[in-house]
């Protein structure tokens, strides 16, 4: 389930040029904005019914760390 997570996040933010890792800080990704912001909120909830607020991702800074909250509230 990781690798597709981390495959669905680099489609959500639309990166086709290198691959990325779960140690990356996705907010320093040139892609990342507000409407990816958004766009990753949205995937989480459609494809794993949890919801994740603004608040929350602000203090989220890898995708590692966005992975295990998916798995905390499952």
């Amino acid at each position: 389930m990781k690798e597709q997570f981390l495959n669905q996040v680099k489609e959500t933010l639309e990166i086709t040029d290198r691959e990325i890792n779960f140690e990356d800080n996705f907010k320093e990704y040139d892609e990342w904005d507000s409407l990816n912001l958004l766009s990753i909120i949205a995937m989480i909830d459609e494809e794993y019914g949890v919801t994740i607020d603004s608040n929350t991702m602000s203090k989220i800074t890898t995708i590692e760390e966005l992975y295990n909250i998916i798995e905390s509230n499952k």
